[in-house]
């Protein structure tokens, strides 16, 4: 029977937090007791400042296996224990109990720069890292030119990496990591400092790693688009415990499923705003999937903004608008849009709901918010990312569209087939 290429048994990782128990000491006050106690100023507590340490598990009893060839996901909230994981696989840090077995070489690429020397050029840290892998010179030499093409840092090939920014870091470090061929590639949320045009090329390459090559990956990461067109697997962890692991779409449902009672709604307390006559209390997404103000793609987009007009404010209307992450206008709408009418705020709470067909592809959004009275021509209050938004593709029936086309919109289209 075939083992598999890894083997992790009842991972545990323990770290200790100290916590000070004492404020802040100030030089003067240092100088002062001194002053006041010249013979028995290091026995005062200035000099004596305790501390409380607290065991902190960031994984416990962890225990899963992968199969040659197999794209495995890591997903989870920040703080779940996913870095530190690769980083026992990596051999970086050690675990405090349990036991790995990993059946071939491994590359990881777990944060910009690592196994990089800053001092040597791009193209003396390609063959220093594949000698880190156990590849011979020859091997290298051989990879040379895909690695370079793949990374498009041509220009910059002979410039000490310590004048890389952190995208060309990224871009050969993956190049590297991915054209050296070992066995295990270890993938953090690294690839996220790429542009979008470099993530969908590192995407593509591992697919092609693991179907073609038949090497084996984990891949961390908060893009469950990424996770679901990759893997067929997935692990849940929360809090350092695994909470599911299994095929993709059920455990990707139950993360996002998962988040806490309540978070699709966010109390907004501190934003910038012209003046004190409006303020907007919560933002709050209605038919997501669970939390984390999440929506199926399938599914119309409905928020509901709670306000308080501290004074009467005439003729005001509101807007609505959706950004990229890089913050680049999608669309932007008005409550006159729809046919209102400008409207009459007396002193009070409202609540105001924004109900819009959805017309964006699975991914991340920024949320913007913006109100005006048009009798004073003033903004009332203007709150450029009020919140997050993620798409999902997974569909009200909770099945995945495999085939939908890539882009920002989704575009109603009419279609015929005409007979030449």
């Amino acid at each position: 029977m075939k083992r598999p290429i890894i083997e992790v048994n009842k991972i545990s990782k323990k770290y200790r937090i100290a916590h000070q128990l004492e404020k802040y000491v100030a030089l003067r006050d240092v100088l002062t007791n001194i002053a006041k106690k010249p013979f028995g100023f290091l026995r005062s507590k200035v000099f004596k400042r305790g501390s409380a340490k607290e065991d902190f598990w960031a994984l416990k009893d962890i225990s899963f296996t992968v199969e040659e060839g197999e794209a495995m996901g890591i997903i989870g909230p920040n703080g779940a224990g996913k870095t530190t994981l690769l980083k026992i696989l990596s051999r970086i840090t050690p675990p405090t109990k349990g036991e790995i077995k990993l059946r071939g070489r491994t590359a990881s690429l777990l944060e910009v720069g690592t196994g990089f020397h800053p001092e040597l050029t791009g193209r003396e840290n390609i063959f220093l890292n594949g000698a880190i892998l156990g590849m011979t010179k020859t091997e290298i030499r051989k990879k040379f030119d895909e690695i370079v093409a793949f990374s498009g840092i041509e220009k910059f090939l002979d410039t000490p990496v310590k004048r890389y920014s952190s995208g060309m870091f990224v871009r050969l470090a993956f190049a590297v990591a991915a054209h050296l061929e070992p066995e295990i590639l270890l993938i953090d949320e690294v690839l996220a400092v790429g542009d979008a045009e470099f993530q969908k090329k590192c995407l593509g390459k591992m697919d092609d790693i693991t179907k073609k090559s038949g090497r084996t990956i984990l891949f961390v990461s908060h893009n469950m688009a990424a996770i679901q067109n990759l893997c067929k697997r997935c692990i849940f962890l929360n809090k350092g415990k695994i909470e599911a692991i299994g095929e993709v779409k059920e455990v990707v449902e139950k993360y996002l499923g998962a988040t806490s009672i309540g978070a699709s709604k966010k109390i907004l307390k501190d934003y910038r705003q012209d003046n004190q006559k409006i303020k907007v209390l919560s933002i709050e997404v209605l038919n997501g999937l669970g939390g984390r103000f999440c929506l199926s793609w399938a599914r119309p987009i409905e928020i509901i903004m709670e306000i308080e007009a501290k004074e009467r404010i005439r003729q005001v209307f509101f807007t609505f608008g959706i950004n990229t992450l890089e913050n680049v206008p999608i669309f932007t709408v008005r409550h006159t849009d729809s046919g209102e009418k400008l409207w009459d705020l007396n002193k009070g709470r409202y609540k105001i709901k924004v109900s819009i067909n959805n017309i964006l592809r699975a991914g991340l959004y920024n949320i913007h918010l913006a109100a005006f009275a048009l009798t004073r021509k003033n903004i009332l209050f203007y709150i450029p990312n009020a919140a997050q938004l993620e798409i999902s593709d997974i569909s009200p029936s909770n099945e995945k569209y495999l085939y939908h086309n890539n882009g920002i919109i989704n575009v109603n289209a009419s279609w015929r087939l005409i007979n030449a």
